[in-house]
C-alpha cells in the first residue's frame, strides 16, 4: 500500500531494536496461557485433582490478569512504561519459577495467580509501548503485537509438550529461563521512558467503561473469549494424547491463529470491513465449537476443529484488538486496560466453569455454552456497528494520506498520540 505522495508505507516488521527486545517478551509473555495446555491430562493423573481443579490454573491467572489491569495505568504513569514492564517480567520470571517448584495443584494455582499479576503489568504496558515506537504505525504496530501474541500462542504449547513430556515441572521453568532472557534484553535495550506530569487516576479504566463503544467492545472481548478459553482449556482432555503429540496439536492450531491474526485478518478487513468480517468469523467460530460439542467422543473430530479454529481466532485477535483502539475515547493504555479487565474475566471463568459443566452434565454441554457465548458476542457487537463503520472510516481515511499524528487524534482521540504514553515519551531509535 502507498501513501497519497506515492511513498510506500512502511513495513511492520522493520522497527528498531527496543521493540523487537519488547515483541520477544510479548512472545514468551503469550507462550504462559497455552503453556500449560499439554501437560493438563498428567497433573490431573500425578496430583490427583479434578478436571476442574486443573482447570484452575488458567481461572487463577487470567481473573488475576483481569483484576490486576485495572491499576496498570496507575503503576506504569507513576514508575514509567520501561520500569513497569521490567517489574512484570520479574515477577513472571518469579511465579513461573515457584510454580515449577511446587508440588501440589493448590501451590501451582496459587502461583499462576502471582503469574497474572507480572502477566498484566507487561501485557497492559507493552502494547502501548510498540504502538508508540513501532516505524510502521498504528495498524503496523497491531500486526506486530498480534504476530508475537500468535507466535506465542503457538509456541507454548509445543515448548510445554516437548518439555512436559519430560516433567510437568519443565514448562514452569522453561517459561522462567525464557523470561529471564526477555528481561534483560528490554532493560539494556528499551530507552527510559519518562513519568508523566499528571499520574492517571487508579479508577480511569472503570470510568473509562461509561463509554458506550469501549464497554461493547469489553463484553463482545467477555463473551468471545468464554468460546476461547472453553476450547483451549478443556479440549486436551478429549484428545486422549500424550503431552508431546498435544503440543504439536496447539502448535498447528497456533500457526494458523498467527497466519490470520497477521495476514488474514487485514485482507479481510479491506475486503469486507472490520463488522462484515467479524460477523461472518463469529459464526464460524460458533459453528467450530458446537462441532466440537457434537464430536466430542471422537479424537479425530476434536483434533480437527481445535486446529481449524486457530484461523477464527486470529483474525477475531486482531480485528477485536484494533476495533477497541479505534472507538476508545481514551489514552490507549487507559483502553488496553479497561478491555482487558472485561474480556479477561470471561476467559478467566470459562475453564472453571467448562469443567464443572462436564462433572454435571458431559463432555459436549461446555463447547455447546462456549458456541453460545460467542453467538451473544456477535450480538453484542452488532449493537456498535455504526461506531465500527465510522472508525473504519477515518482509518482508511489516515492510509490514504493523513499525517501519521493526525490519523491518531481522529480515530482514538485528541490525547491518543504516541499510544497515550507519558507525554513526552521518546520513540525508541535504531
Amino acid at each position: 500500500m502507498t501513501s497519497a505522495h506515492g511513498s510506500a508505507a512502511p513495513s511492520p516488521f522493520q522497527q528498531p531494536r527496543a521493540v523487537w527486545a519488547v515483541a520477544f517478551a510479548c512472545v514468551v509473555s503469550f507462550m504462559g496461557i497455552g503453556l500449560v495446555d499439554p501437560i493438563l491430562p498428567v497433573l490431573a493423573q500425578q496430583l490427583n485433582a479434578s478436571r476442574s481443579q486443573v482447570s484452575l490454573l488458567f481461572t487463577s491467572y487470567l481473573v488475576v490478569t483481569a483484576v490486576a489491569m485495572l491499576i496498570t495505568g496507575w503503576v506504569s504513569s507513576r514508575l514509567g512504561a520501561k520500569r513497569t514492564l521490567i517489574i512484570g517480567l520479574a515477577l513472571i520470571v518469579l511465579f513461573s519459577l515457584l510454580a515449577g517448584l511446587s508440588g501440589t495443584i493448590n501451590g501451582i494455582v496459587g502461583f499462576r495467580a502471582g503469574w497474572g499479576l507480572g502477566n498484566a503489568l507487561f501485557i497492559a504496558t507493552s502494547l502501548a509501548v510498540i504502538v508508540a515506537s513501532s516505524s510502521g504505525g498504528f495498524a503496523g504496530a497491531i500486526i506486530l503485537y498480534e504476530s508475537a501474541l500468535g507466535l506465542g500462542i503457538a509456541a507454548g504449547p509445543l515448548v510445554g509438550g516437548l518439555l512436559g513430556n519430560i516433567s510437568w515441572r519443565g514448562p514452569f521453568f522453561g517459561v522462567a529461563v525464557l523470561m529471564g532472557i526477555a528481561l534483560i534484553a528490554t532493560a539494556l535495550m528499551l530507552p527510559p521512558t519518562p513519568k508523566p506530569a499528571q499520574p492517571s487516576s487508579i479508577s480511569a479504566p472503570l470510568l473509562a467503561l461509561r463509554h458506550r463503544g469501549l464497554l461493547t467492545m469489553g463484553m463482545t472481548g467477555l463473551l468471545y473469549n468464554w468460546g476461547f478459553f472453553t476450547l483451549l482449556a478443556y479440549s486436551p482432555y478429549l484428545m486422549e494424547l500424550s503431552a508431546i503429540r498435544l503440543g504439536f496439536v496447539f502448535f498447528g492450531w497456533g500457526l494458523l491463529l498467527a497466519f490470520f491474526a497477521v495476514f488474514g485478518a487485514s485482507r479481510l478487513q479491506a475486503r469486507f470491513g472490520t463488522a462484515r468480517t467479524l460477523y461472518g468469523n463469529f459464526v464460524l467460530l460458533a459453528i467450530d465449537l458446537a462441532v466440537i460439542g457434537f464430536g466430542h467422543s471422537s479424537p479425530t473430530t476434536v483434533i480437527v476443529a481445535v486446529i481449524v479454529a486457530g484461523a477464527f481466532l486470529g483474525v477475531n485477535n486482531t480485528l477485536v484488538t484494533q476495533a477497541v483502539m479505534m472507538v476508545s475515547p481514551v489514552e490507549r493504555p487507559v483502553a488496553s486496560a479497561a478491555y482487558g479487565f472485561v474480556r479477561f474475566i470471561g476467559g478467566g471463568l470459562a475453564p472453571y466453569f467448562a469443567g464443572k459443566l462436564a462433572e454435571r452434565f458431559n463432555d459436549a454441554i461446555p463447547f455447546y455454552v462456549g458456541a453460545g457465548a460467542v453467538v451473544l458476542a456477535l450480538i453484542v457487537f452488532a449493537s456498535g456497528h455504526a461506531l465500527i463503520d465510522a472508525a473504519d472510516r477515518k482509518m482508511m481515511g489516515d492510509a490514504a494520506g493523513l499525517e501519521g499524528a493526525e490519523g491518531l487524534e481522529s480515530v482514538g482521540g485528541g490525547d491518543a498520540v504516541d499510544a497515550g504514553l507519558p507525554e513526552g515519551t521518546v520513540r525508541a531509535e535504531n
